[in-house]
């Protein structure tokens, strides 16, 4: 049975954790969120009676990575958990085994890359004046598709170039990740023995950030856990005031509909004392609540003498010269580089701004944990590979590379060839083999490739899929590196550069406000707070965007808080961007900077 210290959950916690029915959990920022979702899973995996596999849905790889090795860390076995997103989820339990009862699925399909399918939308998005890919954002529900522009004079248009899309992509056998929702879903609803069955494979549902899930998710969830009539037990967490994906269908459930939808019971319960962030922050980021929620400041820092500036006069000009002030003023207090963070809203601006940065601090690290310079298409083989070559041999990285080489090895299987001899770490050992002097990113991942398959055995061009798999990988990371050197990351192409993805944080984090979800730092600085950017400006209307995205930023910082609303950044040919207006219009007594 796993135990813990008593110092190492506080009472709200540990009751959650020992709860024996199904929990719905809110949590604010800082509340420990993360630790009490790994310690319930680390509990039930280690009371398992029976071969049943507890499930846990968390909305990034790089989350279910974290979760997996702090259970492996507590010394419990991981051999009962499933853990990923909800699209591996929806690959892995429902499309491989049950889509050949789909008649788009059955004769096999391919995850249509994200450049891929930019390139064919644009193609698509020619014969139309004034639309672009840009503006076929679209998700599903439960009754079919929603567009996600709000430009409704282009809607007629876009409904014809999505018709011809969803045409070409069943012609091709190609699926994007939309439609992995939609085909899971189709297939629970007219295949009738799935959920039952998936009832009894699993004795747990976590999901992770549920504000960040679309109501097509929760159907999905919810039909298993109806089936199981309380067999299957289900806890959820998340924070109502962090729904920042309302643009993609993301919402955040009430705990009365979730009830309904999944017929059985759960009992509500919260989380509310944050140990991050000081209380001076905490009453910062509270002006920003849509949801009504109390925030108790409980940590360590409750009583930092927190400084929380808003600058609103630096002209966009003159921007770089102040965040390389509050980085430089921030280093002398002490705050350790991978301890300051710079925000903003889209990474355009991100890209131009890091550039100059890396130029006036040259004895610094920036790392970008979203600004990844090849192809981020998490289902493409090459990606997956590539993240092993990109890694060094050590005992902290041990357990990852471990579980890579597994996905590498189960991909390999599905794509027809025979791993009977191919081991964990026979994999890992001819990764680690390889030596290429090369400096630019793509060339050295080309040959790494090519070496690793001589290495193996493996002739590529007898595998049809694994090739086409490739040019996909090579021909997105073109465009990816092009597009960023186009916005000022000159450096993006550099072998060293491609190495600081995967590996731990070692300098001053740069990501946008979505990016950052669920990290949190010493000294979070944001610029970019404009209409039109927060909130965007599809959601310019919006005001409730806006206060989640500046709860998201503040809710980061632990000892300072940095805001800055630039003038003079150009709108269009004849306009500027204005300050954010519900933090123009914030009453706080800020500090001078």
């Amino acid at each position: 049975m796993f135990v813990w210290d008593a110092r190492e959950l506080n009472p709200e916690q540990a009751v959650a954790v020992e709860e024996s029915s199904s929990v719905f959990l809110t949590a604010c920022p800082g509340s420990g969120k993360t630790r009490t979702l790994t310690y319930k899973i680390a509990y039930e995996l280690s009371r398992r009676t029976d071969k049943r596999i507890v499930v846990a849905i968390t909305y990034t790889h790089r989350a279910a990575d974290e979760i997996q090795e702090r259970i492996e860390d507590m010394g419990v076995d991981t051999t009962g958990l499933w853990i990923g997103t909800i699209h591996s989820f929806c690959l892995e339990w429902i499309i491989k085994p049950y889509g050949i009862y789909h008649p788009e699925l059955a004769r096999g399909y391919r995850v249509l890359d994200k450049h891929d399918r930019e390139l064919m939308l644009d193609r698509l998005c020619s014969a139309y004046r004034g639309i672009t890919h840009w503006d076929c954002d679209y998700y599903f529900s439960d009754t079919g598709y929603h567009l996600g522009c709000t430009d409704t004079w282009k809607h007629e248009a876009l409904h014809k170039i999505l018709r011809e899309y969803f045409l070409e992509l069943a012609e091709t056998h190609q699926i994007d990740f939309e439609l992995i929702l939609w085909h899971a879903h189709s297939l629970m609803r007219d295949q009738k023995q799935i959920a039952p069955l998936l009832s009894q494979v699993f004795s747990h549902i976590f999901v992770d950030e549920y504000q960040d899930t679309k109501q097509i998710q929760y159907c999905l969830l919810t039909a298993v856990l109806r089936a199981g009539a309380g067999r299957t037990k289900t806890f959820i967490v998340g924070d109502p005031n962090q729904e920042i994906f309302g643009s993609l269908g993301g919402y955040a459930i009430s705990v009365a509909d979730f009830r309904a939808q999944a017929g059985i019971p759960i009992k509500e319960m919260a989380l509310n004392q944050n140990y991050r962030s000081s209380a001076r922050i905490i009453s910062h980021f509270s002006n920003f609540n849509v949801h009504a929620t109390s925030i108790q400041s409980a940590g360590t820092n409750a009583t930092f003498p927190s400084m929380v500036s808003y600058n609103q006069h630096v002209a966009h000009t003159d921007l770089h010269v102040e965040l390389v002030r509050l980085i430089q003023v921030s280093l002398a207090a002490g705050h350790a580089p991978e301890e300051i963070c710079v925000l903003a809203p889209w990474w355009v601006l991100l890209a131009s701004t890091t550039r100059k940065l890396v130029a006036m601090l040259p004895n610094q690290q920036f790392d970008g944990p979203g600004l990844v310079p090849f192809s981020n298409n998490l289902d493409n083989f090459w990606f997956k590979l590539s993240k092993i070559l990109l890694t060094e041999s050590s005992p902290n990285m041990l357990v990852r590379r471990m579980r890579w080489a597994r996905d590498v090895i189960n991909d390999l299987g599905d794509f027809g060839i025979d791993t009977s001899r191919l081991t964990l770490r026979l994999l890992l050992k001819e990764c680690n083999a390889i030596s290429i002097d090369e400096v630019d990113g793509l060339t050295y991942l080309d040959q790494a490739f090519a070496e690793l398959f001589e290495r193996l055995g493996i002739d590529l061009d007898s595998f049809p899929p694994l090739l086409e798999h490739r040019e996909a990988f090579f021909r997105s990371s073109h465009s990816r590196i092009e597009r960023l050197k186009k916005d000022g990351a000159s450096y993006i192409n550099e072998v060293s550069f491609f190495r600081k993805v995967f590996r731990e944080r070692t300098g001053i984090t740069v990501s946008t406000i979505h990016g950052v979800k669920g990290a949190e730092f010493d000294v979070v600085i944001a610029f970019g707070l404009l209409e039109g950017m927060v909130p965007h400006f599809n959601e310019a209307a919006s005001q409730v965007a806006a206060r989640k995205l500046l709860y998201v930023i503040g809710s980061r910082a632990r000892n300072h808080l940095h805001l800055i609303s630039e003038t003079g950044r150009p709108r269009g040919r004849n306009g500027c961007y204005v300050a954010t207006e519900v933090l123009a219009e914030c009453i706080f007594s800020y500090d001078a900077c």
